[in-house]
């Protein structure tokens, strides 16, 4: 029996009486299942925050069994077209700064609905509740960023599905939708750790242009995001231990399967290690130049 499955859920406090949630699986479907943004995001805090409440003094509320779609709901805009197809900007003009925003806003929205996913579809299996804890909290502060990141757009006069979007971002969920290892592999370990090679950058760009509110957006995500890959790298190791695999050939077979390209220097080596990821992990996948290649 999964943790806590089947369990009956208790909430804050015997003393006050217990306080009957939903399964949290169920939370998720509905996150999943909701289109909208903002609405999904609200959603997403709201479920969070009962989950949270559910959990105080040690409780262990039911988790349950879900069968989330193999694709979220999403708003009709943006249009999602293929990576070659997403207009480019250039990034020291407003309208590239704006692109970048919706950029940044679609990875976000991509992030709660992967966060949902990753407990929808896994969290009937046999792990610690500490595991839903992390995810639970993750999809929270994504939320966070998506509509932070959706602020700063209509600060600019634009909003969130305005522009083209990225197609491919749900791939990989798609792709490891039966296997939990490949799946913190590829999302937290190399996605999410690819956000923090290149979010300081962008924070350096939207300096320069005195955008202060995307800086402080982007500041707030760049800082949260380490716990996101972190939580990723813990839960993987413990899958890893349990299984008595080494953790690192172990890894580069899965982002080998199932990322399909390689990894990009240059790379945060300090917030990458912050996260438990080591040299070791990320170098050997790296697309390096034929001479530091021989």
């Amino acid at each position: 029996m999964a943790q806590g499955e089947g369990a009956r859920p208790r909430g804050r406090g015997a003393r006050g009486g217990a306080r009957i949630v939903k399964p949290l699986t169920q939370m998720a479907l509905e996150v999943l299942q909701t289109a909208d943004g903002r609405e999904k995001t609200a959603l997403s805090h709201a479920h969070a925050a009962a989950w949270r409440a559910a959990r105080s003094d040690d409780a262990r509320p039911e988790i349950g069994r879900a069968a989330p779609p193999l694709q979220p709901a999403r708003p009709a805009k943006p249009d999602l077209v293929s990576p070659r197809d997403v207009p480019r900007r250039k990034p020291g003009s407003p309208e590239g700064r704006i692109a970048m925003m919706h950029a940044v806003a679609h990875i976000e929205l991509n992030a709660v609905d992967l966060h949902w996913d990753v407990i929808a579809r896994f969290g009937h299996l046999d792990l610690p509740i500490g595991f839903c804890d992390d995810w639970v909290q993750a999809a929270d502060e994504e939320s966070k960023h998506f509509n932070l990141m959706c602020d700063c757009l209509e600060a600019e006069g634009s909003f969130y599905g305005a522009l083209p979007a990225h197609a491919g971002m749900w791939r990989a969920a798609e792709e490891t939708a039966d296997d939990l290892m490949a799946r913190l592999a590829v999302v937290p370990m190399v996605l999410e750790a690819r956000g923090l090679d290149v979010t300081p950058g962008m924070i350096d760009l939207f300096r320069r242009a005195h955008a202060t509110g995307a800086v402080a957006a982007l500041e707030t995500i760049y800082a949260e995001e380490v716990a996101h890959v972190a939580y990723g790298s813990k839960w993987f190791h413990f899958l890893c231990g349990r299984e008595n695999c080494d953790p690192k050939p172990t890894f580069h077979a899965l982002v080998r399967r199932y990322f399909h390209a390689p990894l990009k220097p240059p790379f945060n080596t300090e917030k990458r290690a912050d996260a438990g990821l080591p040299p070791d992990f990320y170098w050997p996948l790296a697309d390096l130049p034929k001479a530091q290649s021989k």
